[in-house]
């Protein structure tokens, strides 16, 4: 495990205050994957003061699940981590439709923190339809 100081220190994501009230803290490589998961769920545009933030999928709601979405979704998400997550080595973006789930795509995707080598596998869920997450 890598010192936190390198990776990071700071509330926890999503924000919301623990049972004491206080917010609680996630650091190093847990710090990163929660980063990731931001930035996959973040929707360029949504941040006023950082306009360009986030990861172009969401403009793909409603689109046909086809090997043309999943190329265009493996695209956006590999340029965003390289643009917004520079502690990490993207190695890999797959996506899939799990079986009788048509309006899910599941986006899994590998990487390497850059100061210790670690490799790290994180599933990110994206519906094609509102409300389809259940």
């Amino acid at each position: 495990m890598t010192a936190p100081g390198f990776l990071g220190r700071g509330p926890a994501f999503p924000i919301k205050p623990g049972p004491s009230g206080s917010l609680p803290m996630a650091e190093g490589e847990e710090k990163v994957r929660q980063s990731i998961w931001l930035i996959l769920a973040t929707a360029p545009g949504e941040r006023r003061m950082r306009p360009d933030f986030g990861c172009g999928i969401h403009d793909l709601v409603f689109q046909a699940n086809t090997t043309a979405l999943h190329g265009a979704v493996t695209d956006r998400v590999r340029s965003a981590l390289l643009a917004w997550e520079p502690r990490i080595e993207v190695l890999d973006v797959v996506v899939e439709a799990p079986a009788g789930r048509p309006n899910t795509l599941l986006i899994r995707i590998s990487y390497r923190i850059r100061a210790n080598n670690s490799v790290y596998n994180l599933v990110y869920p994206f519906y094609l339809t509102e409300g389809a997450g259940g």
